[in-house]
C-alpha cells in the first residue's frame, strides 16, 4: 500500500526515518514597507504575529505570523516562543531589509517572466464573503471569484505586490470535481 494518496511519477515510496518530525516552518516573503504589510497581513487577513526578530548587525528584521483563532498555546516566555515560532507548522515569515522602501525596492512575485513562485493561499470559510469584504478594503484583484476558467477562486495582491489565492475548500472540491481521478 502506498503511503501517498495519489499517485505521480517521482515519488518516493519509502519514507526515510531520518525524516520524522520534519515539519514544514515558514515560506518567507520580502517586503518594503513592515507596516503596511503587517497591517495587511494582521487587518486584513486576521493574521497573528507571533514572533518579531531585529537583526541590527545585519540590518533587517524578521516577522512570523500565523492564522488561525487559538492561540492558547503560545508562550509568553520569550525563549519558549521564539521555539514554539520555528517548531509549529504554516507560517508566513515577512522579512524586511532596513532601508528597503516601497519607492527604492520592488520585489517579484514569481507570475510575470521569469516565472517561479506563485503564491500563498487561505481557506475561508465563504469566499463570498470575503472578497466581497477585500473589495469593500480597496484590496487589488488580480482574479476575481468568478473570472476565468478557476470559478470559485480568487487572487489578491498584498502590498508588496505578492499573490494570495483565496478559496473555499468545499467550493474549490466542487470546482476541481471534473478533473478528480477516482
Amino acid at each position: 500500500m502506498s503511503r501517498h494518496f495519489e499517485q505521480a511519477d517521482g515519488l518516493c515510496e519509502e519514507k526515510d526515518t531520518a525524516t520524522q518530525g520534519f515539519v514544514f516552518n515558514q515560506t518567507m516573503l520580502r517586503i518594503a514597507d513592515p507596516k503596511r504589510s503587517l497591517d495587511f497581513y494582521t487587518r486584513v487577513m486576521g493574521m497573528t504575529l507571533i514572533k518579531r526578530l531585529d537583526f541590527e548587525e545585519m540590518k533587517f528584521s524578521l516577522y512570523f505570523l500565523a492564522a488561525g483563532d487559538d492561540f492558547s498555546d503560545i508562550s509568553d516566555d520569550v525563549e519558549k516562543r521564539t521555539q514554539q515560532t520555528f517548531g509549529r507548522p504554516a507560517m508566513l515569515e515577512l522579512t524586511h531589509n532596513w532601508g528597503d522602501t516601497p519607492e527604492t525596492v520592488s520585489y517579484h512575485n514569481g507570475n510575470s517572466e521569469p516565472k517561479g513562485f506563485g503564491h500563498i493561499g487561505f481557506h475561508v470559510p465563504d469566499a463570498d464573503a470575503a472578497c466581497a469584504r477585500f473589495e469593500a478594503l480597496d484590496v487589488p484583484f488580480q482574479k476575481g471569484l468568478n473570472e476565468g476558467s478557476m470559478k470559485g477562486i480568487a487572487f489578491i495582491k498584498d502590498p508588496d505586490g505578492y499573490w494570495i489565492e483565496i478559496f473555499d475548500a468545499s467550493k474549490v472540491a466542487q470546482t476541481c470535481a471534473p478533473h478528480l481521478k477516482k
